[in-house]
Formats: C-alpha cells, structure tokens, sequence
C-alpha cells in the first residue's frame, strides 16, 4: 500500500451530502443511478453516476446522507456529466454498499 502525507489526504475533499433525486440511469453500459446530490449552500447540488442497483432502489435513496469527493474533475460518463464521486463498499457478493454518517450532520461538512 501507498502512502500519502497528511497534507495529500487534505486535498481530497470528501463531503456529506443529502441525495434529493435518483432515476435509473438508462443507457449506462452497468446498472446504475443518476443521482443529484445537495452538499448545501456552498457547494450547491451535484450529479454522479453510481452503481448501487444491487442493494438500493431510487425511492430508499431520496434524503439519504452519503459522502462524496467533491473536488475530482468533471466526468463524461455516456450522456451524463458527473460531477463528484460517491463513496462506498464492496461487500462479500461485489455488490457495492454507500459509505454513510450514522448520525446526522450539516450538508457539506467535510470528512477529517
């Protein structure tokens, strides 16, 4: 394993966000998601493409907490510009599962 230095690690920025819409994302060569996610005032609503089908309806999405990385590049990803990256698991199966608070926090909040 790679190491960075504590400086490095500060450059990412992984944020909380609320998802407020998720469709299927039809066209994507894998099942997967367009979700919009809100990461408040300051940064503003951000799409991305996820693939979480396996363990997540669109509907068990809206209003969930995720965490994003908000300051990758802007990405062409078939007809959608994704604009963040969210985070998550493989589980035993490959399936992915979201990396998520277990508690409230502000939108936005960056992960330390």
């Amino acid at each position: 394993m790679e190491t960075i230095t504590f400086d490095e690690f500060l450059k990412v920025e992984l944020r909380v966000g609320k998802i407020v819409d998720a469709t299927e994302f039809v066209g994507a060569r894998k099942p997967a998601y367009i979700l919009h996610i809100d990461f408040g005032e300051e940064i503003g609503v951000k799409k991305s493409s996820a693939q979480i089908t396996a363990l997540y309806k669109p509907e068990e999405l809206i209003g969930r907490l995720v965490v994003a990385v908000v300051n990758f590049p802007r990405k062409q990803i078939g007809p959608l510009m994704s604009e963040c990256l969210v985070t998550g698991f493989h589980n035993e199966n490959g399936e992915v599962a979201l990396c998520i608070p277990d508690k409230s926090v502000p939108l936005g909040t960056k992960l330390l």
